[in-house]
This record gives structure tokens, C-alpha cells and sequence, in this order.
């Protein structure tokens, strides 16, 4: 069993310890290389409280989040462990969001209008000069502002 430690900045003081535990949180587990080991990955309350400066309350009520949302689970006697998908579960979840983003094109075009369809090709303006090679990153981020943008406006 591994335990697993990684960076999670100090938390500010704007919107509810809760709220910002679990950003941070869901942030550095979703950048984590959870499939990198053989081992589960643990995670430690304490190191955690310590490292976003706060009492373990938020942190708790964060990962009772996270547990919902199948990030994490809870094991009595042995902790908390990052969740690592199935290949059937990712081929599962891959087939949901298809079916997901299909209706919701189906729904953009019948409800969009002109305004919504600019700002949808807007997205992709910057990338007609060049090579498309040179921008992979910038295109990889609009792609997915793309269907953000399609799945925002199907309503």
C-alpha cells in the first residue's frame, strides 16, 4: 500500500473552507497519475488538514464530496484510497459522455442562435494560420472549452 503525498497550496480566506478543500483536493487528485503504480493510493487526513492550513472538519465534509463523486472511497480500519477506474468503467463512462454530448449538439443546434455560433467558431479562429502541430496544447485546452460551450448552450 502506497501513501501517496503531493502539493496542495494554502487555502485563501473567500469562499468556505469546505468549498476550497474541496477544489483543491479534486484538483490534485485529478492531476495525479493514479494508474502509475501497482500499489492504492492513500490518502493521509492529517497531511492533508496540515498542508491546506485548515481543521480537519473541512477536509472531512471535502472528502465526503469527493467519496460521492467517486474520487475517493472510505475504508473503516484502513482508510482513505483514490479510486482507480476499470478499463470497463472508462470505456463505460467514455460511452455515457458520448451519448451525453451527441444530445446536447442535437439540442445546441436546434436552440442556437447566431451569436452562440460565433463564439462557438471563435474558439477555433486562432488556430487557421500555422501549423496546428505548433498549437497542440492551446488546441487541446479549446477543444474542451468546445464542448463546454455546446453542452452551456443546449440548455
Amino acid at each position: 500500500m502506497q501513501t501517496m503525498s503531493f502539493s496542495v497550496a494554502p487555502l485563501d480566506q473567500g469562499m468556505s473552507f469546505k468549498a476550497k478543500a474541496y477544489q483543491a483536493l479534486r484538483q490534485a487528485i485529478t492531476q495525479m497519475d493514479i494508474y502509475g503504480g501497482p500499489s492504492e493510493i492513500r490518502l493521509d487526513e492529517r497531511q492533508l488538514c496540515e498542508a491546506l492550513g485548515v481543521s480537519r472538519t473541512p477536509v472531512r465534509e471535502a472528502m465526503a464530496l469527493l467519496e460521492q463523486e467517486g474520487f475517493i472511497r472510505s475504508m473503516p480500519r484502513r482508510g482513505i484510497f483514490v479510486v482507480r477506474k476499470t478499463k470497463a468503467e472508462i470505456i463505460e463512462m467514455i460511452t455515457v459522455c458520448a451519448a451525453l454530448e451527441g444530445m446536447a449538439a442535437r439540442l445546441f443546434v436546434e436552440r442556437a442562435d447566431e451569436r452562440g455560433m460565433a463564439d462557438l467558431h471563435a474558439t477555433f479562429d486562432r488556430f487557421a494560420e500555422g501549423e496546428l502541430a505548433d498549437h497542440v496544447l492551446e488546441y487541446s485546452d479549446a477543444n474542451v472549452a468546445f464542448h463546454q460551450s455546446i453542452i452551456q448552450a443546449s440548455g
